[in-house]
Order: C-alpha cells, then sequence, then structure tokens
C-alpha cells in the first residue's frame, strides 16, 4: 500500500494550480513587456489561486490554535528523551540525520545565504538578513528530507510510531500491521505484515518549493508559510496510523478534512521544528512520537473515554513494557 495524504483536491488540480502560478512568476519576470489577453487572463488566475490558498492557511489559523494539536509534537520530545528504549534503538539512524543534516545546511549558508540577502533586501530592507536566513532554512528542509526519506528514515519512524503506539496499550491496533511478541513480561516489535508507506510526496515538495517565496515577508510571511504547508504535512504523519485502521481513499480525506485545523497544527508545530539547523531529521522522530500519542489520544476518545484524559497518554507506571 501506498500512502497519499490529501486533506482535498487531486492531483490534476494541483498541477493545474502549479502551472499558473509559475506562470505568474515568469509574467512578472517579463512585466516591461506589454502583455496579451491570454497573458492577463493567466496572470488573475494565478493571483486568485495564491489568495485562495493563502487565505484558507489563514482562516485555518484560529482552528488549529484551538485544537491543541500543536502541541504534541513538542510532547513528543519529551516523550523522546524520557524514553531510552526509544532513542537507543534508533541511535544509528539519529546519528546518519545529524551527519546529514549538518553536511547539507552548512552547504547552503555557505553558498547561497549572501546571495538570498541581496535577493531579499529589494522586498524587505534592512530585514532581509533575517528573511534570507528563513529562506535558506526552508530550502535545507527539502534537500535534507529529499535525502533522508529516500535512503533511511521511513522504516525507522514507523517502527518508533508502533513503538510508542504498543506503550500506550494499543496492542489492537498495532498487531493489524505488525508481528508483537511476548516475551519475559515484554512485549516485542517484530517484522511488518503491512506493504511499506510512500512517504514521498511530489505534491508536498512542489507545494514547499511554490510556497519559499513567503519567508520573504518577515514574521507573517513564515506563519503562512508554515499554515500553508502544515495542512499537507499533518495527515502525512499519521500516515502510518491510517493504514494500521484501514483508512484510505474517500474515508482517510473525510477523517482528515473533519480535523483539518487540528492537523493543520500538529503538521505546522511540526515543519517548524524540522526547520531547526542540524537538528531538524532528529525532530522528524521526535513528531512521529508526538503523532503516535495524539493517536492513542484519539483512540481513547473511539472507545469513549472523553475529557482531559483523553488528551493526555498514560499514567508512566501503566506503559506497557517494549523492546524494539
Amino acid at each position: 500500500m501506498t500512502s497519499r495524504t490529501v486533506a482535498g483536491g487531486s492531483d490534476s488540480s494541483f498541477s493545474r494550480r502549479t502551472l499558473f502560478i509559475l506562470n505568474y512568476h515568469h509574467l512578472n519576470i517579463r512585466r516591461s513587456t506589454p502583455m496579451s489577453k491570454k497573458d492577463i487572463s493567466s496572470v488573475d488566475q494565478a493571483k486568485s489561486i495564491l489568495t485562495e490558498e493563502i487565505s484558507t492557511a489563514a482562516a485555518l489559523g484560529q482552528d488549529a490554535v484551538m485544537s491543541g494539536a500543536w502541541w504534541y509534537p513538542l510532547y513528543g520530545v519529551l516523550y523522546f528523551v524520557s524514553h531510552p528504549t526509544l532513542y537507543r534503538a534508533v541511535a544509528p539512524v539519529i546519528v546518519m540525520c545529524l551527519g546529514v543534516s549538518f553536511g547539507i545546511t552548512i552547504a547552503l549558508f555557505t553558498f547561497t545565504y549572501l546571495p538570498q540577502v541581496a535577493l531579499c533586501a529589494i522586498i524587505t530592507g534592512p530585514l532581509a538578513f533575517i528573511a534570507a536566513f528563513f529562506l535558506v532554512m526552508a530550502e535545507s528542509f527539502i534537500a535534507i528530507t529529499f535525502v533522508s526519506k529516500a535512503f533511511f528514515l521511513a522504516q525507522a519512524q514507523d517502527k518508533i510510531f508502533d513503538a510508542v503506539l504498543l506503550q500506550q496499550g494499543n496492542e489492537h491496533l498495532v498487531s493489524r500491521g505488525r508481528e508483537v511478541k511476548n516475551t519475559s513480561g515484554m512485549k516485542k516489535l517484530g517484522k511488518s505484515i503491512t506493504q511499506p508507506l510512500d512517504r514521498f510526496s511530489k505534491e508536498g515538495i512542489l507545494r514547499y518549493i511554490i510556497s519559499l517565496p513567503l519567508n520573504a515577508l518577515p514574521i507573517i510571511g513564515s506563519v503562512l508559510f508554515l499554515l500553508y504547508n502544515g495542512k499537507k504535512a499533518g495527515p502525512n504523519y499519521h500516515a502510518r496510523y491510517f493504514q494500521l485502521k484501514g483508512l484510505k481513499g474517500p474515508s482517510r480525506d473525510q477523517y482528515v478534512h473533519q480535523r483539518r485545523g487540528a492537523y493543520t497544527a500538529f503538521g505546522a508545530t511540526a515543519v517548524a521544528l524540522n526547520m531547526i539547523p542540524f537538528a531538524g531529521l532528529v525532530f522528524g522522530f521526535t513528531s512521529s512520537v508526538g503523532a503516535a500519542l495524539w493517536a492513542s489520544a484519539l483512540e481513547k476518545k473511539e472507545r469513549g473515554v472523553s475529557g482531559q484524559a483523553a488528551a493526555q497518554p498514560v499514567d508512566p507506571r501503566s506503559e506497557v513494557r517494549v523492546e524494539l
């Protein structure tokens, strides 16, 4: 099974939107040349698409904050460092993540930061150094994500996601996608019995690249950038959860749409953490932990647990002992 995290829309509509936006930028470059009626129509359509997408992202902001889902990527950090079995199991992958992040980030700052400062100065003036910093961070995230997901990250994220679900007492869910063995009073994760997830999304990369110019606007532009990309990135962290629950196609899209504010909040926070220099890929693991904790809370609600208890993980003393 392959995973395709879409909160609304289709590949074809996205391709048309991408074409319009790229054409808009092309026409802006040629703005000194008189435009034909066809060019004017394309510009109007591109402006309409950009306005619609940015307005939607901004409208989701309040719902995203009120949902409380933005907390889970942060809670994932605390949970990860307080559970040695988790970080020890993925320590070799974390070392590779740090090496890749360090190399790519240093290279981009060395060769692209100052040229982008000069470019941003045209728009933001004295704030160009700040705008260029966020641009380079966003570009680093694209490169790091491409390398890591292509070579070594996805399988480890799925395993740590399953481990946290199991620690929170969701064996009924984990056993649908992975062998779970009982040894000496401890649960042990076995091999996966589902097809690997395809976490690499061309649509997500295109959205990310197209929205990069938003970072040229200090603060507000970066907030819109995070909300815009978080809307799509959020559901991707629950790709394994959807697979275990058997949600796919329209049923998955409906599930995400009903919680679009919460998924936007989670995704925006996760994207922000991923953009932190050098440690971004490590935060990819902690966000997976946070996504598993959130999935466990959703499972509690479905089983009839309501109120504040449904939004919190189980007491550490009651956690299931898990060996990865």
